[in-house]
Order: structure tokens, then sequence, then C-alpha cells
């Protein structure tokens, strides 16, 4: 395994956030996950492509990046299984079954990150959710020094959220995630902007589709430095909701199976007057509230202080409290309670 002192991760995060750790472990497969020690993971954290993550400080906690590559497809009459190891491209994946005439994933192409990532957010996007595919997820427990699989209920998927970004976070490390796609593919075309297409129209083109809206409303990381949606958008009561509805007419709303409302995080954000504003480097993107952009490569320090701002605004005006999506990393790893400093 290759194991690198001093390393800088600047290049590894889409934030393009300056920090260092003091060691990065680069396993390639599995067998060289048993190589790893107690106090190699300790106070480490695990990083993908690094589209999700704020590193706080310049001192990074240990790294663990794996390389794990492969996906392997079979199917019986009603299903495609397919197993695809962790540090596969997200999109590239989609790509990949689409063109294998597997459906159900388009709608979330373009996502970046790793295949591995997708289980930890639960990624989702337009009426689609990750977890809604997948079968069991392997993971490698540090302390056991085993392989388990979780079941889909044992993941405990939830908004952008799963038991691997909870009580599972930096207890392990996920190997490979296995996916079930049922031939009956069913289009998911209701969200806004696909709803433009035809009735009929094929899973590729929908992948076309979701493909343009996302060029079109989010910044390309490698030219504006950003990590997508930062904040989740809130869910409320219903009562809450109608409060809110009327002082705000015209506020989108999406109502939930469970009788929820789920506001938009990025128009809450662009009503609060931020769109467009800058402070030390950092910024809301002109054209997508929802994405804060490192304009100058700032310290990870100057964005956390930036997005307690925006959320300050926003719960001054609205009395929402917004809640980040990318996930905050301390020195000595990631923060719980990302409404707090990060420690230095």
């Amino acid at each position: 395994m290759k194991i690198h002192a001093n390393f800088p991760l600047q290049s590894l995060n889409s934030l393009n956030v300056p920090a260092i750790t003091a060691e990065i472990f680069l396993p390639a497969s599995v067998d060289e996950l048993f190589d790893l020690t107690r106090e190699d993971t300790a106070k480490s954290y695990i990083l993908g492509e690094g589209t999700n993550t704020l590193f706080c400080d310049v001192k990074a906690p240990t790294i663990i990046k794996p390389s794990l590559l492969g996906i392997e497809v079979t199917e019986n009459d009603q299903y495609f299984s397919i197993s695809a190891a962790c540090a596969e491209n997200w999109h590239n994946f989609v790509e990949f079954c689409i063109h294998q005439g597997i459906f159900g994933l388009e709608n979330l192409a373009l996502i970046p990150g790793s295949v591995g990532a997708a289980p930890v957010q639960n990624i989702g996007a337009y009426g689609v959710e990750v977890g809604d595919f997948i079968d069991r997820v392997t993971w490698f427990d540090f302390a056991k020094q085993k392989l388990v699989d979780f079941t889909k209920a044992e993941c405990q998927f939830g908004y952008r959220n799963s038991i691997f970004k909870q009580a599972l976070s930096g207890k392990g490390i996920i190997t490979h995630v296995h996916f079930l796609l049922p031939k009956a593919w069913q289009r998911v075309v209701s969200y806004q902007g696909l709803n433009e297409l035809r009735p009929s129209a094929t899973a590729p083109e929908i992948m076309a589709k979701v493909i343009q809206l996302r060029q079109t409303k989010l910044p390309d990381p490698k030219q504006l430095p950003n990590a997508g949606s930062f904040f989740k958008n809130p869910i409320v009561s219903e009562n809450i909701f109608n409060d809110l509805q009327q002082q705000n007419i015209t506020m989108p709303f999406y109502r939930q199976a469970n009788g929820s409302i789920k506001l938009a995080a990025g128009w809450l954000i662009e009503q609060s007057g931020l769109k467009g504003v800058r402070q030390g480097g950092v910024g809301v993107h002109d054209n997508q509230a929802l994405v804060i952009v490192n304009y100058e490569s700032s310290q990870g320090e100057n964005i956390v202080a930036f997005a307690h701002f925006i959320q300050e605004t926003v719960l001054k005006k609205f009395n929402i409290q917004l809640v980040p999506e990318v996930r905050f990393i301390a020195c000595d790893g990631e923060i719980g309670n990302a409404n707090k400093e990060c420690q230095q």
C-alpha cells in the first residue's frame, strides 16, 4: 500500500482549499485494507473525490483514500445486479449502466463524487435517490478487521443521510456498492425541467436532459471551486409551511410522502439577498444561490465563517435553520455539529 507523509490536499478537494495531512494511505485493494492498524484509523477521514468535503483547518487528519476499481454485472429475468467498487467515478458508472441498457440511475447523472460516497450521502436529484436502487453495501470494519454486508434497511437511508454518515462515521470504509435495478423500468420525469420531455422519453434522453440542466445551473468546480449544493433543502411541518407561505406566496415547495414539506434552500438564500454576495474571497454563486464558490482559494475557516453568515441571515429572515450538506473536516476528523467553529 502506498503511504505518503506531509501530503498536500488542495488538488484533492473541489473547493480547492489548501490543507496538509501528516499521512495519507492509498489502499488499492481489499487486501491492503487489512494492513491498516487501529493507530492509522483512529483519527482518520475517508476521502473519495473530495467533492463534498470542506477542510476547515490547514492541518487535516490522517487521510485514507482508496482506489478500488471494478464493475460486475449479473442478471435474472427481473433484475440487473451490479456491483461497483468504491473508487469508481459516479457519473462514469451511471453512463456505463445506460450504455449497457440498465436504466434507473439516469436522474443521478453528473453528480460529482465516487460510487463509495453515494450511499454515505444517499445522493439524490430530480425525484430519485440512490438508496432506491441499492441492494446492499459492503463495508470494512476498522476495529474488527473484517468485511460486513449491510442490507438496504440496515443502511438506514434518509434525506442525504445514512448509517455510514452517522453511527458508523470514521469506523470503517465502504468497499463495494451492490445495486439492484428492475428490468421493468419506470421513468421519473415529474421534476421541473424533466417535465418538458415527451412522455415516452428514453433513459438516455432523460440522462442527456439531466446533464444539460445541471450544467446550466451548477458551475464546473474545475473553473470555479465549489462543492455543489452546500446546504440541504430544509424539511418543515405543514403548520410551519402554511405560516411561511402566507408571507411568501411564490415560495417553491415539494410535498413529501409523510406529509412534511421540503423547501428550496437556494430560494431561501436568494430571497435573503445573498445571491452573488462575496466576503473574503468566498461568495454565493451569481446564478445558483445554493452553491458557495471559493473564488480566491481561501482557507477553510473563511468558508466556514461565510456559511455561518448565510445560515444566520436565512434564520433571521425566515426562522429556518439551514443544515450543510457538505462535510466539515477539522484537524482531528469530521465535526459532527457543522454549526460550530472548526477547531484550530
